[in-house]
């Protein structure tokens, strides 16, 4: 099955490959406006985002919506090969740039996980039973379970949905894949 999933990602890099950063912020602009009308989003008071990579749905305008919205932002940071915890976002104040240029959450650390209501996750593919395809690392499939309360909703371009992901007993499921 790792064979199988290390195709799929493959074949999505190449496709994205494909498309200029600009083109993929562009496409991102229907995606983000559909997440934030989503009744899971606009219900939610504390939200854990993701703060996008170049080659993934594009959400720092979001971002700062929601939390210019007073929503309880958060976001994700990688602390070992294994695991990732998160920290409040209230404005770009709250970045700093991390390991590989990345932009990290430097806000404080949030652990009253039971207060997330919606997780918007990235991914490298979903298919529509809401089964994710992560980048392989495992961060998301170790963190979710901790907010099983929390509606989680997957965010790809149209060319990331794919007809079948194979999933093992880790893989958390998604609610819905916008």
């Amino acid at each position: 099955m790792t064979e199988e999933k290390r195709a799929l990602r493959k074949q999505i890099r190449e496709t994205k490959r494909q498309f200029t950063q600009e083109e993929l912020r562009r496409m991102s602009a229907p995606i983000m406006e559909r997440l934030l009308a989503h009744p899971a989003v606009t219900s939610a008071d504390t939200i854990l985002m993701y703060y996008s990579l170049p080659d993934e749905v594009y959400t720092h305008e979001a971002v700062r919506r929601l939390a210019e919205a007073g929503k309880t932002v958060l976001l994700p940071k990688v602390i070992s090969d294994s695991e990732m915890e998160v920290r409040l976002y209230r404005s770009d104040a709250d970045l700093a740039e991390g390991s590989y240029g990345i932009m990290e959450p430097t806000g404080a650390l949030f652990t009253d996980f039971a207060k997330i209501g919606t997780a918007v996750v990235p991914g490298m593919g979903f298919d529509s039973a809401g089964r994710r395809l992560g980048r392989g690392k495992g961060y998301y499939d170790r963190f979710l379970p901790k907010i099983p309360q929390a509606f989680k909703i997957g965010v790809c371009f149209d060319f990331q949905k794919l007809p079948d992901i194979p999933a093992d007993d880790n893989d958390v499921n998604m609610d819905c894949v916008i």
